[in-house]
């Protein structure tokens, strides 16, 4: 969070006063004056009984710790007042399709000065959100969601003119507000509100878009005197600017409020205490009443334009309120979005840890075929073909693994082909002779990137599609198909550790060898099919001889003068690597002279 805004999100904006204002300071959002709140639309002083925060100014020493602790003793008190008017009946309506609406409307009645979109990337901008918009609008729900809300909305719209023809605060307004839409979440009742406003500011700006056009909207608008409202550029143009700014930062309240509430209703994981304590912190009944202040204040300033016509003053209060409500709502949104990264930071942690059980749980459980395990080992959606097969260059289904047993070579991605040549000439050679026993049998490579160490950039792309090609076997099309709870089972449960490994699976799914690597380059294809109590037997049945080291890698070494020939380094190389596979901590062999 900013480091200049109170945590309490009912903060005061003392600290906002514009630098060239040389009048006295006096926050018109909130007044200090006895319990008299300043109304932005009218000189009058209006009693209040309701408890407002309160602006201060900075002081030093006792007297601004004394302040403090009224302001958020006072905080409190208005945060108290918010909270009790909210009595919902349980109603869960979806109001994104509203919202759309709502939206349409806010950028499709852009204040009709000359140059208002300054440039045309903004123009740009707007005009890409609008088609993006079109999408949405109209939703599959909005009529059933007009249904319920279409009277409410109404209502809201009625209040709003009675009370701002009346001279009413804002604050009162808002309140009362907050008590006709007891019964609704803080989601609803943000959205009709913002609704109601919606309807008024759109039907205002569609008259002065087609006074000069259509006959109809001329001779209405002539009615409200708009023509002569808005010859007044100088004097309106800044306001509406200021006003569309104000809208920006309802829109995105708004949709922040709505987030919470679906964390809450369509999250398919349990809601922890702790989660729960996290959504609180976020303040959303606060949220929705400055949200709905905003929407007060919009459309009482343009109830007041349309009523004092082409004599409209625009006072410095005015532009300190819409301001001040501008940058409280920047500010919130601020603290919004990082309690909504925290919660799906816990809701992230808590479905891996699920998806890393399930896996635990599912690999230890005979099944009939492979295909559940390789399923929840490789992400694939919907119809997605998750493999690729290095072959034939194209996509395959996890079908062509069913009921085989199956070879998962884990590596990083730099894995050089070397680590592979015995495994490469083995797979060919299955290939080769398929009827075999000992080729009913599949690699497929997993990469291992954590996402959580490094992100993915288009280098680490560029190495995993170069060492793909190497491969004939499958891979996986792309390693964001392995799930960081696999990531997980497979550094945790069959201890990869950067280097090479041969995971076995047999037909069923059930791991038979955590690392059958070894095995290959020992016994070859006389390991199929690469079990533990396979390579038990093999090692009873063993006599340690250099037929052990050079068996299947070439005849020639028993007539060859090892130590004395160039050829005989490779081969002793070869050796090299046989034996590290028996005793990894032996020393390499040194190069021989010639």
């Amino acid at each position: 969070m900013a480091s200049n805004m109170n945590t309490n999100p009912a903060v005061t904006h003392h600290e906002m006063v514009p630098s060239n204002m040389n009048t006295k300071v006096i926050n018109p959002v909130m007044s200090h004056d006895s319990e008299h709140h300043i109304n932005p639309l009218n000189t009058k002083i209006i009693n209040n009984s309701v408890p407002k925060p309160l602006a201060v100014t900075r002081r030093r020493g006792g007297d601004h710790d004394h302040h403090q602790m009224f302001i958020k003793s006072d905080d409190n008190a208005l945060i108290k007042h918010i909270e009790d008017s909210h009595s919902p009946d349980g109603r869960d309506l979806n109001v994104k399709p509203l919202l759309h609406i709502i939206e349409d409307i806010m950028l499709r009645a852009a204040p009709a000065f000359p140059d208002h979109l300054h440039g045309g990337q903004a123009q740009a901008q707007a005009q890409a959100h609008l088609e993006g918009l079109e999408h949405k609008v109209p939703h599959a729900g909005l009529t059933e969601i007009l249904s319920y809300l279409a009277y409410p909305i109404h209502t809201i719209t009625s209040e709003l003119i009675s009370k701002c023809s009346n001279k009413e605060d804002v604050h009162s307004t808002t309140m009362a507000l907050l008590h006709l839409l007891a019964n609704y979440s803080w989601d609803v009742k943000v959205v009709i509100t913002f609704a109601a406003f919606a309807q008024q500011y759109g039907e205002f700006w569609l008259l002065v878009h087609q006074c000069t056009t259509d006959p109809l909207a001329k001779s209405v608008s002539i009615l409200k005197d708009l023509p002569e409202i808005m010859e007044r550029t100088d004097v309106l143009k800044p306001k509406f600017d200021a006003i569309t700014n104000l809208i920006n930062k309802m829109l995105d309240v708004t949709k922040c409020i709505i987030e919470f509430k679906d964390l809450r209703s369509t999250s398919q994981y349990a809601i922890t205490q702790e989660l729960d304590m996290l959504i609180n912190k976020a303040h959303i009944s606060t949220a929705a009443y400055w949200t709905m202040r905003s929407a007060v204040m919009c459309a009482a300033l343009l109830l007041n334009l349309i009523a004092t016509g082409h004599e409209y003053i625009s006072s410095t209060s005015e532009d300190w309120e819409i301001s001040s409500l501008a940058h409280k709502l920047a500010n919130m949104m601020d603290h919004l979005r990082k309690v909504l990264e925290l919660c799906y930071q816990k809701i992230e942690e808590k479905r891996q840890q699920d998806a890393f059980e399930a896996l635990v749980r599912l690999l230890k459980t005979p099944h009939i075929d492979n295909v559940k395990t390789f399923s929840a080992l490789i992400y694939s959606k919907d119809d997605q073909r998750p493999l690729f097969h290095g072959t034939l260059k194209r996509r395959e289904g996890l079908d062509v693994l069913r009921r085989k047993h199956v070879l998962l070579l884990l590596s990083d991605l730099d894995i050089a082909t070397q680590e592979f040549f015995v495994l490469h000439h083995m797979y060919e050679e299955s290939k080769a002779q398929p009827s075999r026993p000992e080729s009913q049998y599949e690699v497929v490579w997993l990469p291992v990137v954590d996402k959580n160490l490094s992100p993915w950039t288009e280098a680490k792309q560029m190495k995993f599609e170069e060492v793909q090609s190497t491969m004939p076997w499958y891979s996986v099309a792309h390693p964001s198909m392995i799930d960081p709870a696999v990531i997980r089972y497979i550094k945790e449960i069959w201890g990869f550790n950067k280097k090479p490994q041969l995971v076995v699976l047999d037909p069923q799914g059930k791991e038979t060898n955590n690392n059958a690597y070894h095995m290959l380059w020992i016994w070859g294809s006389l390991a199929f099919p690469y079990t533990k109590s396979r390579e038990e037997a093999l090692w009873r049945e063993q006599t340690w001889n250099i037929e052990l080291l050079a068996d299947s890698i070439d005849q020639n070494i028993f007539t060859w003068e090892v130590m004395g020939s160039s050829c005989g380094y490779i081969l002793l190389q070869k050796c090299r690597i046989r034996l590290r596979t028996i005793d990894l901590c032996g020393p390499a062999l040194p190069r021989p002279r010639t």
